[in-house]
């Protein structure tokens, strides 16, 4: 079981490497570092194709959680190109990250395409034992965790549409959006899509042991969504972008967990 664990593991890794490479000499060209994100996210669905086919246990073991996975990650690679993350201009993160790597920028990208594409088997872990090995469980448990998955997946959708919509709105070009589920948290997208992997793990717990392994992922994607890619540089762009109406944003709704504002100042 580890050595075929491992195999899948580097297999996976070799594909995401490979696909953050031709992505990267693309933004030699382009000039526009975001693409790593769609590459990042494209890169699962090619892995669980993967897994899918030199499964080793029986399709039913598998099948939900491979559609959540690839569904995820199509849903999210249409999201990120729909934004704009192959077009100029250049994120706002990235273009500041190109800044301070001047003039080494390019050499320094390369390094954080190939930390992206590490990410993938890693994060796999989340959901490659049910292609090895058959459950343990009657069923409730994967179907509980498709069930999280599948609802984090359109609270996910819900929250980018949300925010797309407003956005469309010439007005709202110096405002922060506050409205739908952004008014109950500053970051739904990223609790929907933490809710995701949490679900991958109630998935894998039908597979006792091993299944644990898919404990791990959810807890870098929490990490990362807290201290690395996901909420700090967000908010520090919108604090530049928006300066005070975003702070006052900050101080009236919740950071991650959707829960109800606090009164405004205005209404106090």
């Amino acid at each position: 079981m580890i050595g075929t664990l491992a195999l899948r593991l580097g297999e996976a890794w070799a594909l995401a490497a490979a696909l953050q490479l031709v992505l990267w000499l693309v933004q030699q060209r382009t000039r526009n570092a975001a693409i790593v994100d769609v590459g990042w996210a494209g890169a699962f669905a090619l892995v669980v194709a993967l897994f899918a086919w030199l499964s080793t246990s029986p399709a039913s073991a598998w099948a939900p959680l491979a559609v959540v996975v690839a569904a995820w990650s199509l849903r999210l690679t249409a999201h990120l190109l729909h934004r704009g993350a192959a077009r100029a201009p250049e994120e706002g993160r990235y273009a500041d990250l190109r800044r301070r790597w001047a003039p080494h920028a390019s050499r320094s990208f390369f390094l954080f395409f190939q930390a992206q594409a590490a990410l993938i088997p890693l994060l796999s872990l989340a959901f490659v034992v049910p292609f090895l090995t058959t459950p343990c469980d009657s069923g409730w448990l994967r179907a509980l965790g498709t069930l999280l998955s599948l609802t984090a997946l359109l609270g996910e959708t819900l929250a980018d549409l949300q925010l797309s919509r407003w956005r469309r709105h010439p007005s709202h070009h110096s405002l922060v959006c506050d409205t739908g589920l952004w008014a109950y948290s500053r970051h739904p997208n990223y609790f929907f899509e933490w809710c995701v992997w949490v679900g991958h793990a109630v998935y894998g717990l039908a597979y006792w042991p091993w299944g644990l392994i898919a404990l791990a992922p959810q807890a870098i994607i929490l990490a990362s969504i807290f201290g690395v890619t996901g909420i700090p540089p967000t908010e520090n762009q919108a604090l530049r972008s928006k300066g005070e109406a975003y702070a006052a944003y900050q101080r009236r709704v919740s950071k991650f967990i959707p829960w109800p504002p606090r009164r405004s100042e205005r209404d106090v």
